[in-house]
């Protein structure tokens, strides 16, 4: 009872506060009134903004929406995605900064214009005096010499696009890698569903053979439960393949830039054939992503530009010649005085004499800047060459469980038919038939997901050494396969 007076005192602080609350700014309400009370946003506008319109399918690709090919996606992905967009924009505006830093080998000229009214009081026997004057005058500003400074403005800005440049690139290879590994999701989870059906059309020819050798009198009912029960498995997998298969394909169509129900379609895609072995080594692989990864020399350009600011602090501890001038033309609103012109040309020397340490801690705190920059290229390098290390050999491991899960699915389908023959000759019991039937829809799915996992770690190599192509090529070298086992 002694909280409740406590409890309506701070009750009745907070309604104090929300009274006299926080103005609003610009017809925004200010922020909520206690702590504990949620912000109430102010009403919507009268004409709220146009929604935004639907992506459209290109009408070249709109005739095969439903049997859209690798090539395909990647088209629509890379015009509609935003991240490449944004980046292409960043790449124009450094050129246009590039362009801009130029300008400051030349001279800066401007053009302006006056009017003037004055009026004088008579004094001393003068009479008062009214004039009106008003001209143009050109101003030209020069900088002919400096120690750096300019150069370094300019060596930055280039190196500033260069970067832009190569994160654009870098942006794209991103996007194509997402896209690929989202392609290959989704017709690594149809095919994995096709195989699953044909294990749950294997499971209902048991339940049926099990069901007429229970007829006969030559199984017991616990045999045909073991089917049932095997044939609802397989249902039951078919059907959360089904709802991933789903989801894949919404996922896909994100990466295209597009809803996720968009009515499209993969071409029917075969499974990928065995893929030979690479003939590249891993120290090959990784001296061209050294020197081609693109946000690799991305973060070099980055670098660059921080060692260029290291010239532009220096310039400015340090002497300037220039080349001022002014040339204006007068005229009076008045008849008496007659027009005229003048003119101004100076060349000067800016010496910097001391600014309080600014100049300095300027040059030491960009030496800095460009040391850390350095360190994070170098860094980077690092683990770029990780990156390739770890891709190369699990593109290895992949190509490996390739080769071995075709061999499982051959050893399984043929344990498979051995069980069912003993299984319809009355030899084998349900227990060999059913498991033999699970080790085969095992394998199934195991050789469905080496073969595509194979084609998505070859995208993510090509993406590491940094030569994946916008097409979703991976131009890697590799060697036939001579063992005539594949």
């Amino acid at each position: 009872m002694r909280i409740r007076p406590l409890r309506i005192a701070y009750l009745g602080s907070a309604l104090a506060l929300g009274a006299c609350g926080v103005p609003g700014v610009r017809g925004v309400r200010g922020t909520s009134p206690a702590p504990q009370v949620p912000w109430t946003p102010p009403a919507p506008r009268r004409n709220p903004p146009a929604p935004i319109a639907p992506l459209q399918v290109p009408p070249d690709l709109a005739q095969r929406i439903a049997q859209l090919r690798l090539a395909d996606v990647l088209d629509l992905a890379l015009r509609n995605n935003t991240s490449t967009r944004a980046a292409w924009a960043d790449a124009r505006s450094a050129a246009y900064a590039y362009g801009a830093a130029q300008g400051q080998y030349f001279p800066s000229i401007d053009l302006t214009g006056t009017a003037t009214t004055l009026k004088t009081v008579p004094s001393q026997g003068r009479s008062a005096v009214r004039q009106s004057v008003y001209g143009p005058t050109l101003n030209l500003t020069w900088l002919l010499l400096d120690f750096g400074g300019r150069g370094g403005a300019i060596a930055t800005a280039r190196d500033a696009l260069l970067a832009a440049d190569w994160t654009h690139n870098a942006v794209i290879q991103d996007v194509v890698l997402g896209v690929e590994t989202a392609f290959f999701r989704y017709v690594s989870t149809r095919a994995l569903l096709v195989a699953q059906r044909t294990t749950l059309t294997e499971a209902d020819s048991n339940l049926i053979a099990a069901k007429q050798r229970h007829d006969v009198g030559l199984a017991t009912i616990a045999d045909v439960l073991q089917a049932q029960t095997a044939r609802s498995q397989a249902e039951l997998n078919v059907e959360t393949t089904s709802g991933a298969l789903q989801t894949a394909r919404g996922a896909l169509a994100v990466s295209m830039g597009y809803p996720a129900n968009l009515p499209y379609d993969i071409d029917s895609l075969p499974l990928p054939p065995p893929p030979p072995a690479i003939n590249e080594s891993v120290d090959s692989l990784i001296a061209r992503a050294v020197a081609s990864r693109p946000d690799l020399a991305a973060a070099r350009a980055d670098a660059d530009a921080a060692r260029a600011r290291v010239s532009i602090a220096r310039g400015a501890a340090l002497p300037s010649l220039l080349v001022t001038g002014t040339a204006g033309e007068t005229y009076f609103a008045n008849r008496a005085p007659v027009p005229g012109n003048s003119y101004t040309l100076s060349v000067g020397l800016q010496v910097p004499l001391f600014a309080g340490g600014a100049h300095v801690n300027g040059v030491r705190g960009a030496s800095a800047a460009a040391d850390a920059a350095a360190a994070r290229a170098e860094g980077f390098a690092q683990q770029v060459v990780y990156q390739v290390f770890t891709s190369y050999y699990a593109l290895q491991t992949a190509s490996q469980r390739v080769r071995t899960s075709d061999d499982l699915l051959a050893s399984a389908r043929q344990s498979e038919q051995v069980a069912l023959g003993r299984y319809r000759a009355g030899a084998g019991s349900v227990l060999d038939l059913l498991s033999a039937e699970g080790a085969l829809a095992d394998a199934r799915a195991q050789q469905v997901d080496a073969h595509f996992s194979w084609t998505a770690t070859l995208a993510q190599l090509a993406h590491d050494v940094g030569i994946l192509g916008i097409d979703g090529s991976s131009p890697l070298r590799f060697q036939t396969d001579t063992t005539g086992t594949h």
